[in-house]
């Protein structure tokens, strides 16, 4: 259990500072909100959330396999991580999580045009 919240405590403080700089970029923005939105959710389960928040720490750990600043193949390794982890997930990424991903992407959408 303390990993689980020392898991939550790392990606809510450092998913969206990273998230929000890149999400109009990202073909896979919206299946990582939501996977984001279900590893928050308390009803769902603890194995679930582990490996949701394992895969979102891999996402906001600056030092990855391919790093995130090389064109084109940087966030390759980002992506497979996040749909395996989604893929032994996906039964339990409910559609409120990915109204709540579409919610918050539209959100972005609107910030960046009034920037």
């Amino acid at each position: 259990m303390t990993d689980l919240r020392s898991q939550l405590r790392r990606v809510r403080s450092e998913f969206w500072p990273k998230a929000k700089n890149l999400l109009r970029s990202l073909p896979f923005a919206e299946d990582l909100l939501a996977a984001y939105y279900c590893a928050m959710d308390e009803e769902t389960p603890s194995s679930v959330r582990l490996t949701l928040l394992g895969a979102l720490a891999y996402f906001i750990t600056p030092i990855d396999l391919i790093p995130d600043f090389v064109p084109f193949v940087g966030f390759t390794d980002d992506a497979s991580v996040i749909a395996a982890a989604i893929a032994a997930v996906s039964l339990n990424i409910r559609d409120r999580h990915r109204e709540a991903a579409r919610r918050a992407m539209a959100d972005a959408e609107t910030a960046a045009e009034r920037a």
